[in-house]
């Protein structure tokens, strides 16, 4: 991995995202009954699991353009610090997260898919898309990750900080013995 990622990546103590297109593919199925599902990668649901077993202390919020009765229900099961949905401004949203965690810029990374999350990638300490992004969000970010939304993006940055802070062998040595 490269030092400067490793450097952005040991000063992280937050990690923001959008949902689909990151979490997910961004494919949304609506049911007759307006519900809607969304798939979400095992791999990156267990990225969760990791980083609070690490005990890093890392939080995670959420900011999506969309809302829904999943992303709230999924945001409970999995403890996600924050959730903004409806929001549009991403930007007005990043600024609230910096000031109710109290956190400087650089203690923050952001992965997002699209045009919508780029005032926000271009403020925060480590930036990351999908590799399936715009090419106007590839240009901008600190690391383009080989995995589509939805394919285990998160779950990579997760392994990049916890590795970056020392802490990777020790919160999988239970499961590599």
């Amino acid at each position: 991995m490269n030092k400067k990622i490793l450097e952005k990546a040991k000063k992280i103590k937050l990690v923001g995202m959008d949902i689909d297109g990151v979490l997910t593919k961004g494919e949304i199925v609506v049911l007759n009954s307006e519900e809607e599902i969304k798939f979400w990668n095992v791999k990156d649901r267990f990225g969760f699991v990791l980083a609070r077993k690490s005990g890093s202390g890392i939080k995670f919020v959420w900011i999506t353009g969309r809302e829904s009765k999943e992303i709230e229900r999924q945001a409970k099961e999995i403890g996600i610090d924050c959730v903004y949905q409806n929001c549009y401004d991403k930007l007005v949203a990043y600024k609230e997260v910096l000031k109710n965690f109290s956190l400087k810029q650089d203690e923050v990374v952001y992965i997002g898919d699209d045009l919508m999350d780029l005032p926000v990638l271009k403020r925060v300490g480590f930036s990351v898309c999908p590799n399936d992004a715009p090419e106007d969000l590839k240009k901008i970010v600190d690391y383009v990750s080989p995995f589509p939304g939805g394919k285990g993006v998160f779950r990579e940055v997760i392994e990049i900080i916890l590795k970056a802070k020392g802490l990777w062998r020790k919160t999988v040595s239970d499961y590599l013995r």
